[in-house]
């Protein structure tokens, strides 16, 4: 052989050797290590509360407003915002001129009835006398008992009148109904208020702000798992670094429907010592549904893992009473992802509880595959001719 292809055999020799090693690398390289493609995590035991969760707006437990039942141009209020007033104190006072004006008049009224009653009486006692002598017939005698009755009626319907006056002539001066805090004041001096349609608002006082209440939203799917005295712990933006706590204190039966969305409303008992919590505020409500201890816990990421070599398909969820719902996890064996069924119970949105299966505490299962999917080829390839 000549030297020329001496050399030229040996260097296609170690082209092919070379393309052959590069290709086997590559191949290393482009399929990971099952422990670095996979991220899992370790299984452990501990305790679990199930929340329900929504907002709602805090208001006192009574809410009192304060109207006026007569017209008039308000004189002077007594009340401003955030006052603590007692039952029967005065408010406000309408003025009183063109009441007082009519409480004189319906007066004279009654004075003048009562002078044609005794006016009726007089006649009705002479009448009768001279009845006795018979100079008077039983028809006149019947018409003066019948003068008396009338100028009665008339005293009656003036002294009502009476009553009505002075009752308007009393409403000019606005009382609270109960002891508490004014919450508002919806009027100023110099403002008229008119009674005519329906009471004007002129106050609204909240009775006891150491009791409030929060009123929430809660949708038809979280509706079956709350009941009356369950705990509460809720937050609010004024005070975003502290916890309150509250209990259920109603579940109404009256559902709210928006937009083919049915939501029923909670009602949440609060004490509030402090009086810091203040009517109007947003409260963002958990509602504490259930509690476990000391039990197996699989990251709800787990949960969710589905290998891509398999079709992504939809567990079952109909659970099998305290057995709990069906789920899958899995765990790597022989490099591979191997599926291992469970039952599940409660869960915190972060960590669901196994109630049932053959896991145990320090397995550990997969989160996460790191390798990206696939990319799928974009179109036909080009034909050759």
């Amino acid at each position: 052989m000549k030297p020329r292809s001496f050399r030229a055999l040996i260097a296609l020799v170690l082209l092919l050797v070379a393309a052959g090693a590069g290709t086997y690398f590559w191949a290393r390289m482009k399929t990971p290590n099952p422990a670095e493609r996979y991220r899992t995590a370790t299984l452990e035991r501990g305790d679990l509360t199930q929340m329900a969760s929504a907002n709602g707006t805090l208001n006192p437990v009574m809410l009192v407003t304060v109207g006026t039942q007569v017209s008039g141009t308000v004189k002077k209020w007594y009340a401003d915002f955030n006052d603590r007033v007692e039952q029967g104190q005065i408010l406000l006072e309408l003025d009183p001129a063109l009441y007082q004006a009519q409480a004189r008049q319906s007066e004279a009224g009654l004075a003048s009835a009562q002078s044609q009653l005794k006016l009726a009486q007089a006649n009705d006692s002479r009448t009768r006398a001279l009845f006795k002598q018979e100079y008077v017939t039983r028809q006149d005698l019947d018409i003066s008992a019948q003068a008396v009755a009338a100028a009665r009626a008339a005293v009656a319907a003036a002294r009502a009148q009476v009553d009505h006056d002075r009752i308007n002539l009393a409403y000019t001066v606005i009382r609270s109904p109960v002891s508490g805090v004014v919450v508002s004041r919806q009027v100023d001096v110099g403002q008229t208020v008119a009674a005519s349609f329906q009471t004007p608002t002129l106050f609204t006082i909240a009775q006891d702000l150491s009791k409030m209440q929060i009123d929430s939203s809660y949708a038809e799917a979280d509706v079956g798992s709350l009941k009356v005295g369950q705990p509460v712990i809720f937050r609010v933006d004024a005070y975003p670094n502290r916890s309150f706590k509250g209990v259920v204190r109603q579940v109404r039966l009256n559902p709210t429907t928006q937009q083919n969305v049915v939501t029923y409303d909670v009602v949440v008992a609060v004490d509030n010592p402090e009086l810091i919590l203040m009517p109007g505020m947003t409260a963002y409500v958990d509602i504490i549904v259930a509690t476990r201890q000391d039990v197996l816990l699989v990251p709800n990421a787990a949960l969710r893992f589905r290998p891509a070599e398999t079709k992504t398909r939809q567990e079952a969820v109909a659970g099998d009473g305290a057995k709990g719902a069906a789920g899958t996890v899995y765990v790597l064996a022989g490099g591979r992802p191997k599926a291992v069924g469970v039952r599940v119970g409660i869960t915190d949105n972060r960590n669901t509880e196994i109630v049932a299966g053959e896991l145990k505490a320090g397995d550990a299962v997969i989160v996460e595959d790191r390798q990206p999917p696939a990319k799928a080829p974009s179109g036909p390839g080009m034909r050759l001719f």
